[in-house]
């Protein structure tokens, strides 16, 4: 099911997500709403809180290089990582990338993030796994998990950024 996206400045974004307990038929349904609603909305990743769902859940699904006018061809479900309770092991280095959000839609911006992460999460039968990376992945899982923590990319902005987004988002907001 297609769920609704929360969008700046709700202030559920603001919330910090509380771990998952239970790895149940909610859960997965909860993951699955999750992949549909990415999917519709053109995300690679998504946050449990960005559908006002406050649990320590994150997907991330970057497109496969295919032609086709269905999203689930180019982001098929078998290649989502589905993150439970994640927490950062190892980070270092730093590496800028374009970023953008699907709860501030239209904005994009390069943002400071660390090069490298490895995370110890679990998956969405409670399994424990490990994993690291170097590349997109890194800059996407580390995006989603400042989405858990009540966080969003905007604010790793440079104060006169920042100020700019602010003023630009509110004529934004007044036209609709």
């Amino acid at each position: 099911m297609i769920r609704d996206i929360v969008v700046y400045p709700d202030k559920r974004l603001k919330e910090v997500s509380k771990s998952v307990e239970n790895f149940d038929k909610d859960l997965h349904t909860l993951l699955d709403d999750m992949y549909d609603t990415m999917v519709a909305k053109n995300g690679v990743g998504l946050a449990a809180i960005q559908i006002g769902v406050p649990l320590r859940v994150l997907i991330i699904n970057r497109p496969l290089d295919i032609e086709s006018d269905d999203p689930r061809v180019q982001q098929p479900k078998e290649n989502t990582l589905e993150v439970i309770n994640p927490v950062i092991l190892e980070a270092e280095g730093s590496t800028k990338f374009q970023e953008g959000c699907l709860s501030v839609p239209g904005y994009y911006e390069d943002v400071n993030r660390f090069k490298k992460i490895k995370i110890e999460y679990q998956n969405r039968d409670g399994e424990k796994i490990i994993i690291e990376d170097d590349d997109f992945l890194a800059i996407a899982l580390q995006h989603e998990m400042d989405h858990l923590n009540g966080k969003l990319f905007i604010e790793k902005l440079s104060i006169i950024k920042r100020k700019k987004f602010e003023k630009e988002w509110k004529k934004r907001l007044k036209k609709k």
